[in-house]
């Protein structure tokens, strides 16, 4: 069974950084591919980044590039999204996901989902 958790959200001012981590399997690692993805109140879950299936590089919406970075622990099985210069249209819960290495810009083809962080980002 494959468990994601997420942690590190809360309520920053704009233009300040929070690093949210997403704690799962090594087994994760090795059949899916993991991302973050953030859903906003109204709207739509949306693609944030996702590690590239060596782990080594992760590749990002246009709305993020820049100012987050995807990256991995792999000794401790953790995914990191640094997020700098947030704006308050980045408010947001924030969910670590796995699924399919060549899917993961399409969050309903995600196939596990972890329980969310909420970001709050005040003007």
């Amino acid at each position: 069974q494959v468990q994601l958790v997420e942690s590190g959200g809360g309520l920053v001012q704009a233009g300040e950084s929070l690093r949210l981590s997403c704690v799962t399997s090594a087994r994760t690692f090795r059949s899916y591919g993991v991302g973050w993805y953030r859903q906003a109140p109204g709207q739509e879950r949306e693609f944030v980044a996702a590690l590239t299936r060596d782990g080594a590089d992760g590749y990002y919406a246009d709305s993020v590039e820049g100012r987050f970075t995807i990256s991995r622990d792999s000794a401790k099985n953790t995914v990191f999204l640094q997020m700098n210069s947030l704006k308050p249209e980045d408010t947001a819960v924030y969910y670590c996901g796995a699924g399919s290495w060549l899917r993961m810009r399409v969050p309903r083809t995600i196939a596990y989902w972890g329980r969310g962080t909420q970001v709050t980002v005040s003007p």
